[in-house]
């Protein structure tokens, strides 16, 4: 095996271990989201402590008394081509 080749391997096996890590990390501060956005601490205070934005808290953990939205879709026909 060539140096080139061991520093190569050395780095994508610690680039896959962090990756790991992080998606460990994440997933354990998306459920801080959900269990404290429950119980019913907002997403500016959230997104102040962690240090993400809060329009990302908010998709992350939504505000479970939200009345669920309605998406109401109107097809439309497109304008005829004048000559």
């Amino acid at each position: 095996m060539t140096t080139a080749e061991e520093e190569i391997r050395a780095a994508a096996r610690k680039r896959d271990r962090s990756k790991a890590a992080f998606e460990r990390d994440d997933a354990a501060l998306r459920e801080l989201f959900v269990k404290w956005r429950a119980d019913g601490y907002g997403p500016s205070d959230m997104a102040r402590w962690s240090g993400m934005t809060r329009e990302w808290v908010a998709k992350i953990a939504p505000d479970p008394n939200a009345p669920k939205k309605r998406v109401v879709r109107i097809k439309r026909s497109k304008p005829a081509d004048s000559d």
